[in-house]
């Protein structure tokens, strides 16, 4: 499992990051305080807090972890 911080503050941000996380066939989760829900859910999502970075766990590992994170960096916190 790999971990990292994500910022989703856009209606748009939203749509294009269930996009693209759905391109993918792992599990990933979003994280905010107590709330963990499944990251390829829209409704999910737009049920946080979308003011406030999240952290986005991703149940993979090696060179597919690293391709999840490619196509997702738009959306990493620095």
């Amino acid at each position: 499992m790999s971990e990292t911080v994500i910022s989703l503050d856009s209606v748009e941000k939203v749509k294009k990051f269930v996009s693209a996380a759905t391109e993918f066939n792992s599990e990933m989760d979003l994280v905010s305080d107590r709330y963990v829900i499944d990251a390829k859910s829209i409704m999910g999502i737009f049920s946080m807090n979308l003011s406030k970075p999240m952290i986005l766990r991703i149940y993979e590992k090696g060179e597919k972890a690293e391709d999840i994170m490619k196509a997702l960096e738009e959306y990493v916190v620095v």
